[in-house]
């Protein structure tokens, strides 16, 4: 791709303050893209922003919860009202959660999983995809591995939930928003070089583990050693650009084989 792929549209990237969505963001602005960079916390939408100018291309902060309508009903409406329009949705924003047996995982850390991962991506798309009905774009919602084919996550069972309902979601959208001319992939990373880490509490992992020993290591590819968020970015772009002009309703791994070998 150059950098013309993108130059004049305009991208909205939720969690792009570190990780995947910082990646993304990153990504589509080095390619001509202004971006809305949506996430809780403004110190590090406010660091991605700096980077994106000091690589020449441009933005904007939007601070908001995904899992509250009223603040992505704001952001999403000033992000328009700044820019003219919306072509590009990443809806990317997300945590591991707790992770824990079934019979120990309480209900508010199941509904915790659900209100980020599965209710934030509805209404990332719910208020997205009215800024996109006029002139068509490109959505990617970042899934997972875990809950599409992999499912040896131990005490992962609200987080694969979400990701499996995340890439039906998808699926059952790419009909529906043809006639618009929106597509909607999905992307599903296996372990990547992320603070994901940060949001996630691991307890009692024995109680729900089936042990599995690898001789050399999970992810064939790279000999056990996690992708980088910019390999993510990169299949990211390509679903956003014009030459995924044919796709949508499509899965993508990013995992080096983790998930076949799993």
């Amino acid at each position: 791709m150059t950098r013309s792929d993108f130059d004049g549209r305009k991208a909205l990237v939720t969690g792009a303050g570190s990780g995947i969505g910082k990646g993304a963001a990153l990504r589509l602005a080095a390619e001509g893209a202004f971006v809305g960079l949506l996430g809780r916390t403004e110190s590090e939408l406010q660091e991605t922003l700096e980077e994106i100018r000091a690589l020449g291309g441009d933005g904007m902060v939007l601070i908001a919860d995904v899992s509250r309508a009223d603040e992505m009903q704001a952001a999403f409406e000033g992000f328009v009202a700044q820019t003219g329009g919306l072509d590009i949705l990443v809806a990317n924003a997300g945590i591991n959660g707790t992770w824990a047996p079934i019979d120990e995982l309480m209900p508010d850390e199941f509904d915790q999983t659900v209100a980020i991962n599965l209710r934030g991506t509805y209404l990332t798309l719910h208020f997205g995809v009215g800024q996109m009905k006029e002139n068509g774009g490109a959505i990617v919602v970042v899934s997972s591995i875990n809950g599409t084919r992999t499912f040896t996550t131990p005490g992962a069972s609200a987080y694969s939930a979400t990701k499996a309902a995340q890439l039906a979601m998808v699926q059952q959208l790419a009909v529906e928003l043809a006639k618009h001319r929106i597509r909607i992939n999905a992307v599903c990373p296996g372990a990547i070089q992320t603070k994901i880490e940060d949001n996630t509490a691991v307890r009692n992992r024995a109680g729900a583990e089936e042990p599995v020993e690898f001789p050399h290591g999970d992810i064939p590819l790279t000999d056990g050693e996690p992708g980088s968020v910019e390999a993510v970015a990169e299949a990211i772009a390509f679903l956003a650009s014009d030459a995924a002009s044919h796709v949508t309703g499509s899965p993508l791994w990013i995992d080096g084989g983790q998930s076949l070998l799993r």
